[in-house]
């Protein structure tokens, strides 16, 4: 009996030592940083730093053609898409109270005519009466004054009928330029008028293959943007492909918006197969910077930071703890005030990495150039290419974190 519980303990002793082995065993490999971190080599490429926007497609040239006479529409000649040219009808609207009203005035024409004629003989007249000294001089005055009268009053009779005979011609409303009708607002029977305020009838886009992106950018960005910068963009329609245009106009008025300050951008656009249309939004990316052959971290490395912080500190000269990404660091020296360093900014922003150095964790902090919003350009600190550096953890990993397997207590 003795014996066969001696090699039971025996048995559960030596299960003991393979379990602990075991769990020892994966412990080392998880404190493993090849197997605990995610890890990347600083690379030389090229980044490009942009701005980013949404704007909507616009044509280069938009007619809005509208009526300057009160009427009902009677007829339409054209219609959604349809191409005109300068000069085509557009819109006729009922003409019947126009020729009413022009008919007035070629009658008031005649009967003011009729007054001249009347007032020429009457001035005549008295002039020969004046002669023989029949009629006083202010009898003669009286009707020169009449003719002068009747005359003014024939020049506004015909200037109203000519001014009802435009009237006229306007309630046949045409195109002013050639292009494609990308909006009609009206129909048949219709009845538009124009008191106040010019009613628009038809949109007329001159040219779509020329078109313009109307976007805001912040006063933050606009400083970096110039006219002719290429721009890239793309569009919901097409959403793998990639279109181009050109910075044509930033405009001087600015848009305050709960004190948030942006000006409008013109980008100009190519469209020569007609496939983008008017009101498309359209996704804006503009390059304002660019370098070549840069030494490249990706931004995950910058964002990372230990857990444990039981990553070796930079050495003693090296550059201070600075802030995360995109964020001015602190003043070199980091000293009390009047001690060295004093008022001596950095150049540019900082940052701190994880290098991986025989199997330690070391923090390298560097200066920061421009960004992709993918990969930073390092331009400034102790990083140089083919350093393996940590982007992240292993989400398999289990060093640090407590085991989620354990004895359960009665």
């Amino acid at each position: 009996m003795k014996s066969i519980s001696k090699i039971l303990i025996g048995v559960a002793v030596v299960a003991g030592l393979i379990g602990g082995g075991i769990w020892y065993a994966k412990q080392r490999e998880a404190q493993n940083p090849e197997k605990r971190y995610k890890l990347a080599n600083v690379q030389l490429g090229d980044v490009t730093q942009t701005v980013s926007a949404n704007g909507t497609l616009n044509p280069l040239v938009l007619v809005n053609v509208g009526t300057q006479v009160s009427g009902t529409v009677k007829k339409l000649y054209v219609d959604f898409n349809d191409k005109v040219k300068a000069g085509q009808k557009l819109v006729e609207l009922d003409q019947s109270l126009l020729q009413t009203i022009v008919r007035q005035s070629q009658a008031n024409v005649v009967n003011q005519q009729s007054a001249l004629d009347l007032a020429k003989a009457n001035e005549a007249r008295m002039k020969s009466l004046l002669a023989q000294e029949y009629i006083s001089r202010q009898d003669y005055d009286v009707a020169s004054q009449n003719l002068k009268s009747a005359q003014a009053q024939l020049i506004q009779a015909k200037a109203a009928a000519d001014k009802d005979a435009v009237n006229l011609s306007y309630s046949v409303i045409t195109s002013p330029v050639s292009g494609v009708v990308v909006a009609r607002l009206v129909d048949i029977g219709q009845t538009v008028a124009a008191s106040f305020q010019t009613p628009v009838l038809i949109q007329i886009a001159q040219d779509l293959s020329k078109m313009a992106i109307d976007t805001s950018f912040a006063e933050a960005d606009i400083g970096s943007i110039k006219e002719g910068f290429p721009v890239r963009f793309t569009v919901d329609a097409f959403p793998n492909r990639s279109f181009n245009g050109e910075v044509q106009q930033i405009r001087l008025n600015p848009t305050n918006q709960q004190n948030v300050v942006t000006y409008n951008v013109r980008i100009r656009v190519d469209n020569p197969d007609l496939t983008l249309l008017p009101g498309m939004t359209a996704y804006v990316n503009i390059g304002v910077q660019k370098r070549e052959g840069a030494l490249l971290v990706p931004n995950a490395a910058l964002r990372f930071k230990p857990a444990d912080g039981g990553a070796k500190k930079p050495e003693t000269g090296q550059a201070a703890p600075a802030a995360a990404p995109g964020k001015v660091g602190p003043a070199e020296g980091g000293g009390a005030k009047g001690g060295p360093g004093k008022g001596k900014k950095r150049d540019g922003q900082s940052g701190t990495v994880y290098v991986l150095v025989d199997e330690e964790i070391k923090a390298v902090n560097v200066q920061l150039g421009i960004t992709d919003n993918r990969n930073t350009e390092i331009v400034g600190g102790e990083l140089k290419e083919g350093d393996r550096i940590i982007t992240g953890e292993n989400t398999n990993g289990t060093a640090g974190k407590p085991s989620s397997v354990g004895m359960r207590m009665f």
